[in-house]
């Protein structure tokens, strides 16, 4: 495209809300609890797109209602799409509010879909001789590129869509993706199409004979099946090129002219901001205006792929690689690709499944991959559904199902498995640690050795979460090919299949896809990390170990004492019930106790309770647990009793209910799932059930740990490091004093008291050492005078005053803030005192810049000392498999282990643990590890 004409862009606003939408977890406003997730993520989105590509011309276009004109032509049309999500319906007018609050016109067409008017837009425009910008990830709108006037820009992947991209896709050049789609339908849509004809299938015949029509001209020359297949659903195929060719002469709301005479307004954006209560965004604003204000060539790539006035440097473009896919079905074939494997001594591989729980799945298949482009599928369950009907259903599943040629799991066990276990053997996978788990659950087979590579946990060490890491976003990303999405094989909603009903040939071309990328990927990531020696230090001594360590972890799972679960859920429900009673009887009537709307009509208006706030706009009464807190510690009663009522009701909810119900019924032990990739810093995350975040501050919380048992003849043993964050920035900031009081084995909290109050420690006041507890771990994660006051009631000035004579007795910490702060606003990252590399951003925006830099602070500690739990861990195993030992390590919480040991290993096991985790690494200061052991984790 040339730069001399005005471009206009056309962004998909309704494929932006879905993005936001799905995107982000569930938010609501502050003030009146109004959902507003897709509204925040929108508007984010908007923001950076608009201070990213500057535009002459710009509209957001948007659906209306979900039927339109093609429900006329085709009364199931979208018929088969999910409800739009409850939470999601009242966020559609405020994103329109947004929208105009950027003075960026909203438009939308009653009967008219948003791609359509896109298609309207852009015709008109181009015919005016304006340059057009569709701003979508929509595959659809790619039927509208056009080398020399129209362009299709994806906005989560940050790229021009290219010709290319499109053949990829359907096969053909953009201007046929109609006829394509209307010959292989849309699952998606419900578009009909041809059936029998798939995606390869009708490439082919649009090269061929070049449109629909050609096709229809031709079929005695195509002949056979597909001419059989073909005549039988013309009507169908003619009706479905009508449904996806988009309406170039829809009626236009707006004039073109008027996309093209506004500019953003800073006090009409913060506005908008301040009335949905934005206070991440606001700080953006004024850089978004700066940005306007600058003349600055845009990006852009034409539909051929030549680039002009690129403003980032872009990533080297992998050569094409032909793909050689193939179904293995026979032992003969699987053979063939073991002496392969052999050969090679690296292959990727990749598991399908019926469950993303890798402790309960049912194995679909295997796909391998040996060289780039050379992968295969080999099918373990799949099957074709029988002749039975619904009206007639079988007493027996293999009387429904009829199974297809393919390898028995003995058959596989016996030559790949067995093969695999080899550690001549390397073994890559993306997140590799699901499909060992997947493995050992199908075949009792342990694969989790010091040869397993993974992709995921590599490029985690590498760029940190500054993308998308998913393998579809990382082939995307760095080797410029598209994948097949899952729900394009499996579908979507109620007419959704397993992936053991996919028909072979699909499933070879979707799962051999996954194993070949794989290793794609292993080897660029690879050659990164070879360029990286810190990082790849990290990789090889820390985070690659650790996957087999978890992988082991995660089989052995925990008991849990179900029987005392379900008692504890009584116990709390009867204390719900009270504390609803005492709520009442305080409030002089019955209500709604989780209504926030009931709640604070009873506070502030019946009851007349005074520090009530409310909404601006909607006047309702904000019942937040910070009011309730505040109010609370004013003597508020009722607000005490709320907040315990609150508290007993997530207890029983997310912790006694939950867990019963997430015992597995193989193992009879929950499994929790620890990741080494979601955290800013290193640390392991645990989620299905998340175990990290059992509260361990209140009795109540503790009682849930003592349903967490040890098996039967053994003990549970816990092992938690004490203090080791203060420990590490004694050594890492170089603070002398600390590092002696340390050294002398004082309570740090009280010698820090003592230094910064002038009190002997002998004697002290326990509110005293309180509060310089509060200051030392405050200093950690760069507490505010704000915040430290909020923890101690005290005022904001002494707050401040201690924090002063903390850092002024401790110098070497200031100068360590400092400094920290200054590496990260300059190169964007932090490290670890071990070289793991934590990405900081915000430094460029005043709203942002006081987080980044309190998470500046606190990267490298906290990273530090996840990365010591880590070595531990690691050396931990490597003793107790050393020793023939039968204790199994089964969880761990931050700074703590927790092992199932027999009674008979209990003493040398301590021991080790205690040995380990004190020497894994020499700091200036000493480790000190603290070892119980009890029938419970209480």
């Amino acid at each position: 495209m040339t730069s001399d004409k005005k471009r206009l862009f056309l962004i998909d606003g309704s494929g932006y809300i879905y993005r936001a939408f799905y995107a982000l977890p569930p938010m609501t406003r502050p003030s009146d609890k109004m959902p507003v997730n897709a509204v925040f993520g929108f508007t984010s989105m908007l923001m950076n797109f608009i201070k990213e590509n500057p535009y002459d011309c710009m509209a957001v276009v948007f659906d209306t209602a979900r039927k339109n004109f093609r429900n006329n032509i085709f009364s199931d049309y979208k018929a088969t799409r999910k409800e739009v999500p409850e939470d999601l319906i009242p966020q559609f007018p405020l994103i329109r509010d947004a929208v105009r609050a950027f003075n960026i016109p909203a438009v939308e067409q009653e009967g008219y879909e948003a791609d359509d008017l896109i298609a309207a837009y852009a015709k008109k425009a181009v015919a005016a001789g304006y340059e057009v910008v569709i701003v979508s990830a929509d595959k659809d709108l790619t039927q509208l590129m056009d080398d020399a006037h129209v362009q299709v820009y994806d906005p989560m992947k940050k790229r021009y869509v290219t010709n290319e991209d499109v053949m990829k896709k359907f096969g053909v050049a953009p201007d046929k993706v109609t006829q394509v789609q209307a010959l292989m339908g849309d699952a998606i849509d419900n578009i009909p199409g041809v059936k029998g004809i798939g995606p390869k299938t009708a490439a082919e015949l649009i090269n061929a004979y070049g449109n629909l029509d050609g096709v229809y001209a031709n079929l005695a020359a195509i002949g056979g099946r597909k001419a059989e297949l073909l005549s039988q659903d013309k009507e169908r195929a003619y009706m479905s090129l009508k449904l996806v060719t988009l309406a170039q002469d829809a009626p236009l709301p707006q004039p073109i002219e008027s996309f093209c005479c506004f500019k953003s307004d800073a006090v009409k954006i913060q506005d908008f901001l301040n009335l949905m209560e934005f206070k991440a965004l606001q700080g953006r604003v004024s850089g978004l205006i700066s940005a306007q204000k600058q003349v600055m060539p845009a990006s852009t790539v034409s539909a051929s792929g030549q680039q002009s006035e690129q403003i980032t440097k872009p990533l080297p473009v992998p050569p094409v690689v032909k793909r050689d896919y193939e179904c293995v079905q026979d032992e003969k074939s699987l053979l063939k690709w073991c002496d392969l494997i052999k050969q090679k001594g690296v292959v990727a591989f990749d598991t399908e499944t019926d469950s993303l729980d890798s402790q309960s799945a049912q194995i679909a298949g295997i796909s391998l991959c040996v060289e780039e482009g050379k992968a295969c599928y080999i099918p373990i369950n799949h099957y074709e559904k029988g002749e039975h009907t619904a009206e007639q259903p079988s007493l027996f599943v293999a009387d429904n199902i009829r199974k297809l040629p393919q390898l028995s799991k003995d058959v596989i066990k016996q030559h790949l498995l067995s093969l695999l276990m080899s550690p001549d053997i390397v073994k890559v996978g993306h997140n590799i640690k699901f499909d060992l788990e997947v493995i050992h659950t199908n075949f009792d087979i342990n694969l989790a050795d010091k040869t397993i590579q993974d992709t995921l946990v590599m490029v985690y060490d590498l760029d940190g979460m500054q993308h998308g890491n998913s393998l579809d976003d990382l082939a995307d990303l760095f080797l410029h090919e598209t994948m097949i999405p899952y729900k394009q094989v499996c579908g979507t909603g109620k007419t959704a299949i397993t992936f053991a009903e996919v028909p072979l040939d699909e499933a070879t071309a979707y799962a051999a896809e996954d194993a070949d990328m794989t290793l794609r990927l292993y080897h660029y990531l690879s050659a990164r990390l070879a360029e990286q020696a810190t990082l790849k230090k990290v990789y090889e001594d820390i985070d690659r170990p650790l996957i087999a360590v978890l992988t082991d972890m995660e089989n052995a799972g925990v008991q849990i004492d179900s029987s005392q679960l379900q008692n504890l859920s009584v116990t709390f429900y009867d204390k719900i019930l009270k504390l609803e009673e005492e709520i009442y009887a305080m409030a002089g009537e019955h209500f709604n106790i989780n209504s926030p709307i009931q709640l604070g009509e009873v506070l502030f208006e019946k009851m007349a309770i005074e520090g009530g706030k409310r909404n601006a706009k909607s006047k309702s009464w904000s019942t937040d647990s910070d009011v309730l807190e505040d109010l609370a510690a004013n003597g508020v009663k009722i607000a005490e009793k709320i907040l315990e009522y609150r508290q007993y009701n997530k207890l029983k909810s997310t912790y006694t209910d939950a867990l019963v119900k997430m015992i597995n019924l193989r193992t009879n032990r929950v499994h929790t799932t620890f990741s080494q990739t979601m955290t800013l810093t290193g640390r392991l995350s645990s989620n299905n059930p998340n175990l990290q975040n059992i509260p361990i501050r209140t009795e109540d919380g503790r009682l849930i740990r003592s349903a967490f048992i040890a098996s039967p003849g053994h003990v549970l043993m816990s092992a938690d490091y004490s203090q080791v964050e203060l420990r590490l920035i004694a050594d890492v900031a170089n603070v002398k004093q600390l590092q002696q009081d340390f050294a002398a084995g004082l309570d740090i909290h009280a010698a820090t008291a003592s230094q910064i109050f002038g009190v002997p420690i002998e004697g002290m006041d326990p509110m005293i050492r309180r509060q310089a507890k509060a200051i030392n771990f405050g200093i950690i994660y760069g507490i505010s005078a704000f915040g430290l006051a909020k923890q101690l009631d005290i005022s904001r000035t002494d707050a401040k005053k201690y924090i002063d004579a903390y850092l002024d007795k401790y110098g070497e910490i200031k100068t360590y803030m400092d400094q920290t702060i200054e590496f990260a606003s300059q190169n964007g990252y932090v490290l670890t005192p071990f070289g793991r590399r934590c990405y900081i951003s915000g430094f460029e925006n005043q709203a942002t810049r006081g987080f980044a830099s309190r998470s500046a602070i606190n990267a490298p500690i906290q990273g530090g000392a996840a990365d010591i739990i880590k070595m531990a861990m690691i050396k931990v195993q490597q003793q107790l498999k050393e020793q023939a030992l039968k204790t199994k390590m089964v969880l761990q919480v931050h700074d703590e282990l927790v092992f199932d040991v027999p009674s008979d290993e209990v003493e040398a096991v301590r021991a080790l643990v205690k040995e380990v985790m004190e020497n894994v690494v020499h700091l200036k200061v000493p480790l000190i590890a603290e070892v119980g052991v009890g029938q419970n984790w209480k």
